[in-house]
C-alpha cells in the first residue's frame, strides 16, 4: 500500500495539465462532455448565468463566424476548458503538479488552480476580448507566424522593420515556431526581410495583433476589471506567460495577467522550466491539440495526452492510470 501510494505521488509530481488559447475553438466543443458529466454541464451552467447569456449554446452549436469573435471565442474557450478539468476531476486522475495556459489559458489554469472564480474569468475574458479587438481598428494590425530561424535573426528583423511603427515578437511557442505581431506594414515589412532566414513566413488570419505594444489600450482598460477581483493563492503552482516561471502570490497572478496583454508569450520558456521541474507528463485540457502540437516540436521525449470529449478522457485516464502501477 505504502509503495503504491508512493508511485502515486511520483506520478504526480511528474504531471502537468496545459491549457489552450485563441483559436482553439470550434463548433460543438464541450457539449459531449456536459452530456455525460453533470460536473462539466454545471461549469457551462455557471458560465452563462455570469454571462447573462448562453455562452454554452455557443460552444455547442455555433455559429463558427459568432464564435471566432474575439469576444465570444475567449469566454467560449475557457469554458469549454473548464467544463472539461471539472470532468477530469471526477475520474480520479491524478492531480497535477502544475498548471499552465497559453494567454488566454492562464485564466483557465488560474480558475483550475482555485486562483480566481469560474464567473470572475468568464466576465473578465469577455471583456478582456472586447478591448483587444476595439484596441486596433480592422486591418491596422497583423501577425505573421515565422517556422525556423535563429530567434535574434527575427528579433533583428522585427526591428529593421518597425521603423516609427510597431513589431516585435508576440509568441515563442516552439524551438522552430515563433509568432510576430505590430502594424500591419510593418509586419509585412518583417516578412519580406525573413525570407531570407526563416523556413516560411505566413501571415496569420487573426482579427487583432495580439501580445504586442498596440495592445497597451486594451491592458490599460482591463487594469481596471483586474483591480475588482479576488485572487487566491494557487494549488497546484501556476506558470506564467510572460515571466515564463512558477508564481503563486496573488497580486502577481493578477499583475501577470495584465502584462500579457501586450507582451510575449513565453511558451517555449514555460515548457522547458516544467522539464526543470521532472514534469514528464503533459495533458492539455480543452478544446483542439494545438498545445500537443507545439509539445512534439519542443520535446518528443514526455508524453502528451488530451481531454476534450468522453473518448479522450478515458484515453487519459487509463494511460495515467497504468503508469501508477
Amino acid at each position: 500500500m505504502e509503495n503504491e501510494q508512493s508511485e502515486i505521488l511520483n506520478l504526480q509530481s511528474s504531471i502537468a495539465f496545459l491549457f489552450p488559447g485563441q483559436g482553439s475553438q470550434y463548433a460543438g466543443m464541450g457539449k459531449e462532455l456536459a452530456e455525460n458529466f453533470p460536473a462539466a454541464k454545471q461549469v457551462f451552467e455557471e458560465a452563462d448565468e455570469a454571462l447573462s447569456f448562453s455562452i454554452s449554446r455557443l460552444c455547442f452549436e455555433g455559429p463558427e463566424e459568432d464564435l471566432q469573435l474575439t469576444e465570444n471565442s475567449q469566454p467560449a474557450i475557457l469554458s469549454a476548458s473548464v467544463a472539461a478539468f471539472r470532468a477530469i476531476q471526477t475520474q480520479g486522475l491524478p492531480a497535477p503538479a502544475f498548471v499552465a495556459g497559453h494567454s488566454l489559458g492562464e485564466y483557465s489554469a488560474l480558475v483550475a488552480a482555485g486562483a480566481m472564480s469560474l464567473g470572475d474569468a468568464v466576465r473578465t475574458v469577455r471583456a478582456r476580448g472586447r478591448y483587444m479587438q476595439e484596441a486596433v481598428p480592422v486591418g491596422t494590425g497583423a501577425m505573421a507566424a515565422v517556422i525556423g530561424g535563429e530567434r535574434d535573426a527575427i528579433e533583428q528583423a522585427c526591428r529593421e522593420a518597425s521603423g516609427n511603427q510597431v513589431c516585435s515578437v508576440a509568441n515563442i511557442n516552439s524551438p522552430n515556431q515563433v509568432v510576430i505581431a505590430g502594424n500591419t506594414e510593418a509586419v509585412d515589412r518583417a516578412m519580406e526581410l525573413l525570407k531570407g532566414v526563416a523556413k516560411r513566413v505566413i501571415k496569420l488570419n487573426v482579427s487583432a495583433p495580439f501580445h504586442c505594444a498596440l495592445m497597451k489600450p486594451a491592458q490599460d482598460r482591463l487594469a481596471f476589471e483586474l483591480e475588482q477581483l479576488a485572487f487566491t493563492e494557487p494549488t497546484p503552482s501556476v506558470i506564467t506567460n510572460v515571466d515564463a516561471k512558477i508564481t503563486s502570490a496573488p497580486g502577481d497572478l493578477r499583475d501577470s495577467l495584465l502584462r500579457q496583454v501586450s507582451a510575449p508569450v513565453r511558451w517555449l520558456e514555460s515548457m522547458e522550466l516544467l522539464f526543470q521541474h521532472g514534469v514528464t507528463t503533459f495533458v492539455e485540457v480543452g478544446p483542439g491539440k494545438v498545445l500537443s502540437g507545439l509539445m512534439r516540436q519542443i520535446n518528443r521525449d514526455v508524453n502528451c495526452l488530451n481531454v476534450e470529449d468522453s473518448v479522450s478522457l478515458e484515453a487519459a485516464r487509463a494511460k495515467l492510470n497504468a503508469g501508477t502501477g
